[in-house]
């Protein structure tokens, strides 16, 4: 039997695939046949933002309109960062909406922020690594600890998302000014959060204007624990996502890093990043694959320490099976999240050229210090498990994330209509 995903793939524009409470409408953003915003150049990154804000409004607008004709009216639009154009479409049908921000609440507060008021200094500093910027309500941050989209001005492509996401605060804003997003009475514009409250509750206070609810950690099948057989936290998992491409010469220093290490490890490289002549072979301690299922893999007692790079999805994921952490961020919000790493005292930054290059002698650094028997090490294993169990208390019925969800849902539970997530 196909998968839901398959079917919604195939299904036409506003026809609905079921998963039991779910429902799946698909609609166009103008290219059917698939595009990646960071794959190619920058002139073809800004069309595709250009038709996604289009082409994608036109035919997302008419799920909602389909949904009230067949007796079922939403009752919330729910929007990712990039899509400020599905406020529009809930504002003009008079319907409640919220972003869901799938990066940490210190992202959230940040480009906050920036846009009320610190834009200038930052990029009056931009290229100053060091320099250090003091937004309200969050720890001083280095420029080299701010998200790339402030600080790179020659990516095409960053520039067009990031086109997307000011679009996106400016929506917020018209929300603020005009009297909310439209529930329970609330005079706020509504973000749900993908993350825990103790984790960021310094961040989430700084930004009173916005009704923030935490719900997180979004992630499947989090407290699975892995299969025994080898020793406790004595293998190392290393991953860099699934969109950023590795180049050859950061592999081949990552390769002799783990070797230098003498650690066993398990190293995802991805089946579309090795055309470059990278030989996966040779260190009868590792193993290469193409692909893992990483919240098993993370959940694994033997499991010691993730080199990654940062990606929000896989830093919720390490803190959350209490996974210490070497840090080796590259664009984005990796270097804010990388922070965070630091600051949770979840893992340790490793340090790395201008061209973002880990060399080998850091990594066996890194990995000795966490892995080892240090006093630095020793820490972070600590804070990770009492992260990993303030976590697991999070998304119980009665813990902070479950609860922020009720109250967001309670909003609407006397209406007999139905939430719409583009």
């Amino acid at each position: 039997m196909s998968s839901v995903k398959e079917r919604a793939s195939l299904a036409s524009p506003g026809d609905e695939v079921q998963d039991g409470a779910i429902s799946y409408v698909p609609y166009s953003d103008g290219y059917d046949h698939g595009f990646s915003l960071f794959a190619g150049d920058g002139d073809e990154a800004e069309r595709y933002v250009e038709a996604f804000g289009r082409v994608g409004r036109e035919t997302f607008s008419m799920v909602p309109d389909r949904l009230t004709a067949r007796g079922r009216p939403v009752t919330c639009i729910v929007y990712a960062m990039l899509m400020w154009w599905a406020v529009e479409v809930a504002r003009e049908r008079g319907v409640p909406r919220a972003l869901y921000s799938i990066q940490p609440a210190t992202m959230l507060a940040v480009y906050y922020h920036y846009f009320h008021g610190y834009e200038r200094t930052v990029t009056e500093h931009a290229a100053e690594s060091g320099f250090t910027v003091f937004m309200p309500g969050l720890l001083p941050m280095a420029i080299r600890d701010l998200p790339s989209f402030f600080t790179n001005f020659t990516d095409g492509r960053l520039a067009a998302a990031f086109g997307d996401i000011r679009r996106t605060f400016q929506q917020l804003d018209l929300d603020v000014d005009s009297g909310g997003s439209g529930a329970g009475g609330s005079r706020r514009a509504m973000v749900l959060v993908n993350i825990v409250e103790e984790l960021e509750s310094g961040a989430l206070a700084s930004v009173p204007e916005l009704d923030v609810f935490p719900v997180g950690p979004a992630v499947v099948s989090l407290f699975t624990e892995g299969e025994g057989g080898t020793s406790t936290g004595s293998v190392v998992y290393a991953s860099f996502g699934s969109m950023s491409a590795v180049s050859k010469r950061q592999k081949d220093e990552l390769k002799r890093g783990h070797a230098a290490s003498g650690r066993a490890y398990l190293w995802v490289v991805r089946n579309n990043n090795r055309d470059d002549g990278f030989d996966v072979a040779g260190d009868v301690r590792g193993m290469v694959v193409g692909w893992c299922d990483q919240v098993r893999v993370l959940s694994n007692p033997a499991v010691g320490c993730f080199v990654t790079h940062c990606g929000w999805n896989s830093m919720l994921e390490a803190v959350a099976c209490g996974a210490p952490v070497v840090a080796v961020p590259q664009w984005s919000d990796q270097d804010t999240n990388a922070r965070l790493v630091v600051q949770w005292g979840v893992g340790v930054r490793a340090a790395a050229d201008v061209d973002r290059l880990l060399v080998a002698e850091e990594l066996a650094r890194c990995l000795e210090m966490i892995m080892g028997d240090t006093e630095e090490g020793t820490a972070i294993r600590a804070s990770s498990a009492a992260w990993k169990t303030k976590l697991r208390q999070a998304i119980t019925d009665d813990g902070s994330s479950g609860r922020n969800l009720r109250i967001f849902l309670n909003q609407f539970a006397n209406d007999d209509v139905h939430p719409c997530t583009p």
